[in-house]
């Protein structure tokens, strides 16, 4: 997977990240389960890369199965910035 075309989802507890992460996998979601990039503050050092194009899908089943995670982000010129819901640039 390239950065560009990846999302990655932070997360504030460890417990969280790996119930993604067992969600995911069972919805045969490509996920890679890496340490959180240090310009991202969150309270968990496990974050999950997935591709873009797997980005609703997957924010679905997150949501629907009320996992709490920290923020959805992609790398913009090299550094990981937090998305909206079309996967943009987040406003805030």
């Amino acid at each position: 997977m390239e950065a560009g075309d990846t999302v990655l989802i932070a997360f504030d507890s460890t417990q969280q990240a790996l119930r993604a992460e067992m969600l995911l996998e069972y919805a045969d979601i490509e996920i890679d389960t890496r340490p959180t990039p240090k310009e991202i503050t969150a309270g968990c050092s496990l974050s999950i890369e997935l591709p873009f194009a797997q980005y609703d899908q997957a924010r679905a089943i997150l949501r629907s199965q009320q996992v709490e995670i920290r923020g959805y982000y992609r790398q913009f010129d090299g550094l990981y910035e937090p998305i909206d819901e079309s996967g943009q640039r987040s406003a805030t």
